[in-house]
């Protein structure tokens, strides 16, 4: 199942443009969580120790382990397709499993032998119901030291109390500027990937993936949820450090 680096380059390529379109200043986003990470871990051990949360195919792995290459991340997701593209074009940022975030007994399949240091996420865990959420709060809490953060890049509006229909005008505004929406979209890009041969079984094991009973369905939080959960789950303090628009990065210390 295989795929050919070449291949691989392409959907990776093809992807990052796509991705631009839903995220407000993604590349200074990626940018934040590093600095996070990288501020978080210094004089904490040699090697890192961190966890990539829903990491498709490996954006965020790529660009931390060019910040920290001596970390150790440990990147998971439950699609098939994307872990493969991620395994092929960037093999040596991370090593992958495939996993699914909340799922009974899922951290027992990311193989930790020592406490984490970070546990990081993009564009991820809003699709997590409540319930979900908050067990999944509490797992990463109990996997990292204390002082390691959970680290969230998301789409987390404003609740009834903030602008949020300013906000997100804010965000579409900066988007247009930025001209995110030149590129093709998450449906264009799963129909051109239906089209590609070498990647027709992957293809058909996401399908398969996908016809399974689901367990809830997205949250969809505001921001003020998140970091109520995150309080709730035995994080000392949680609070977003970087926002444009609903675009945030949420950062919670154990």
């Amino acid at each position: 199942m295989g795929l050919s680096l070449a291949t691989a380059e392409r959907w990776v390529e093809r992807w990052e443009l796509q991705q631009q379109r839903y995220a407000v200043d993604r590349e200074e986003r990626f940018t934040v969580i590093a600095d996070v990470v990288e501020h978080v871990t210094a004089g904490h051990g040699a090697r890192p120790l961190v966890v990539d949360l829903g990491c498709g195919p490996g954006s965020l792995a790529a660009r931390l382990v060019r910040r920290l290459p001596e970390a150790e991340i440990v990147a998971v997701d439950r699609d098939p397709l994307l872990l493969e593209l991620g395994r092929t074009h960037h093999p040596d940022a991370a090593r992958y499993v495939d996993a699914e975030i909340g799922a009974p007994g899922w951290t027992g399949t990311l193989g930790l032998d020592r406490p984490l240091d970070a546990a990081v996420s993009t564009t991820a865990l809003h699709y997590l119901d409540r319930d979900t959420l908050l067990r999944t709060y509490r797992q990463l809490a109990a996997l990292l030291r204390p002082g390691g953060v959970l680290v969230n890049g998301d789409h987390l509006p404003q609740d009834e109390t903030g602008p949020a229909a300013i906000a997100a005008h804010v965000g579409q505004r900066r988007a247009d500027r930025q001209r995110a929406f030149a590129h093709e979209d998450w449906g264009s890009w799963w129909a051109a990937v239906a089209d590609d041969p070498e990647l027709a079984d992957l293809l058909a094991e996401r399908r398969d993936r996908e016809a399974s009973p689901d367990t809830g369905s997205p949250a969809e939080l505001p921001l003020s949820a998140h970091v109520d959960l995150l309080r709730q789950a035995g994080f000392r303090t949680a609070g977003p450090v970087w926002q444009y628009g609903d675009s945030c990065v949420v950062v919670a210390v154990r």
